[in-house]
């Protein structure tokens, strides 16, 4: 039996302390609170029909009920199905068709937005002495969880996540970080995202984690200099945004700092590292691998020879990592070639829900992974990412698919032909933006309006370039790098 919650039932029995703080309610809580609350919300979704194997859509912003709720679901071995608050309707309605969800957890104001059975969450601190309802008897490769990610196509793909991959995600994420109980972690990944491990992780060690529901970098300091803050989530922006003032008074306490989620510029790592001279655990994984339960990453221990700033590390713990040909994966190609990267551990997923066609694209009968992602190895096996084989835009960790953002807005009256493309952006890696042949008179605010009620806030182009034509291949595949090229800033 391996059921991933099962970590809380042993540190309930041999800790007395708190593990869980959320600025924004003042709500502390131990690991036996946390686990009577997870087992009163599991009780409460049996009753609600909810079976070992059904699908549970999370439709909440970030909190401990939306913590607590993905616990729960694993707890009863249902799948959870994590979304984010700033989706809109259409995109909710179609993750929950795909997956054929039974119902979503959602607060009050939202359980009418899609068509679907809801639950919303009652008082938690009402459950903290509820009865522990035992772990439904759950293996390594039954799956736990759907993490939609976008794709080419423009439909999101339900990544199939198992306990198995979490409790590898777990175990490498506590090992690269060497939590300990005494260590105080503070979050600022969406729940919606498998960034979240890490937090899981810092709870499966017991440390003290701090949940912030929204980020704003005066609390996210001064949460840091108050509890003495010893290991810090950032991304890229988060990071920049630290060498643009002087936060050393802040950060004393922080051993290390996480980035993840896009490119950190060589730049802004070297800038951070030379005013803090605080460690960077600057991870490559995937929503597909739980971030680095099969990924690269550079440790405290790699900086005596990581002074180019440019590397996204070794492989962790049981994970591989190859580059191949982009055209014939079956080459692997020698150090310093440019590639495919390929990765193969245990936290790779088992494919893609209901998506047989892209499965045996990217997974390989072999358990390799073809990430899409281009990249080198050095003599010394670590990997350098230098571009994208797909055209996803990474906007501070949100990834963007041209593709999906375009079958929207094409639809927009005014718009005869679009094309969505990013450019560089100092503070948040790069934006998107749209390239656009107007069928008459340009409408720039009313495409950004129409985009605004119909996609993600993070999707919307933050630029609009208008042309004669678009760039293309004997008339018909399109050029981004030629857009790109175009509209360097």
């Amino acid at each position: 039996m391996l059921n991933i919650t099962t970590f809380l039932d042993a540190n309930s029995k041999r800790l007395d302390k708190d593990v869980l703080y959320n600025p924004t309610t003042g709500n502390k809580f131990n690991s036996q609170e946390i686990l009577s609350i997870i087992s009163e919300i599991g009780r409460d979704l049996k009753n609600s029909g909810v079976k070992n194997g059904d699908r549970v859509l999370i439709y909440l912003k970030n909190s401990e009920e939306y913590l607590f709720s993905l616990f729960a679901i694993w707890r009863i071995g249902a799948i959870a199905i994590p979304t984010n608050i700033v989706m809109t309707a259409s995109e909710l309605e179609y993750i929950a068709s795909d997956s054929k969800a039974k119902l979503m957890i959602c607060d009050e104001k939202s359980k009418n937005l899609i068509d679907i059975n809801t639950y919303i969450p009652k008082n938690i601190i009402d459950h903290k002495d509820c009865e522990v309802l035992p772990a439904e008897n759950t293996d390594w490769d039954d799956l736990c969880q759907l993490q939609y990610t976008s794709g080419t196509t423009g439909k999101p793909k339900g990544a199939m996540l198992t306990h198995g991959n979490y409790f590898s995600a777990i175990h490498n994420e506590c090992d690269v970080l060497t939590l300990k109980q005494d260590d105080v972690f503070l979050g600022i990944y969406p729940m919606a995202h498998v960034g979240l491990s890490w937090a899981i992780s810092a709870l499966r060690a017991a440390a003290y984690y701090i949940l912030i529901e929204q980020f704003n970098i005066d609390e996210y300091l001064e949460l840091c200099e108050k509890e003495k803050v010893t290991v810090l989530t950032g991304m890229p922006p988060v990071i920049h945004s630290l060498t643009t003032m002087d936060a050393r008074k802040h950060l004393r306490t922080v051993r290390e700092i996480i980035s993840g989620g896009g490119p950190l510029h060589k730049k802004i790592w070297k800038d951070f590292h030379q005013t803090y001279q605080i460690p960077i655990i600057n991870a490559y994984g995937l929503s597909e691998t739980i971030v680095i339960g099969t990924g690269t990453v550079i440790r405290p221990e790699d900086y005596w020879e990581a002074d180019r700033f440019e590397s996204v590390g070794h492989p962790v713990c049981f994970s591989e990592v190859k580059i191949v040909d982009e055209t014939d994966s079956s080459k692997i190609l020698p150090p310093y070639d440019q590639g495919e990267i390929a990765l193969r551990g245990p936290a790779v997923a088992k494919g893609y829900w209901g998506n047989e066609e892209k499965t045996k694209s990217a997974f390989l009968d072999d358990g390799w992974f073809l990430t899409g992602d281009i990249g080198y190895l050095d003599d010394d096996n670590r990997l350098f990412i230098t571009d994208r084989k797909k055209d996803m835009i990474v906007m501070s960790g949100w990834k963007i698919y041209p593709t999906e953002v375009e079958e929207v807005l094409i639809k927009y009256p005014a718009v005869k032909e679009i094309a969505i493309f990013s450019i560089n952006d100092c503070h948040r890696g790069e934006i998107p933006v749209a390239a656009v042949v107007w069928k008459n008179e340009a409408d720039d605010e009313g495409l950004i309006r129409y985009a605004r009620e119909n996609l993600s806030r993070y999707k919307v182009p933050k630029k609009i370039f208008t042309l004669d034509e678009l760039p293309r291949v004997n008339g018909w595949k399109l050029l981004r790098r030629e857009l790109r090229k175009m509209f360097k800033e």
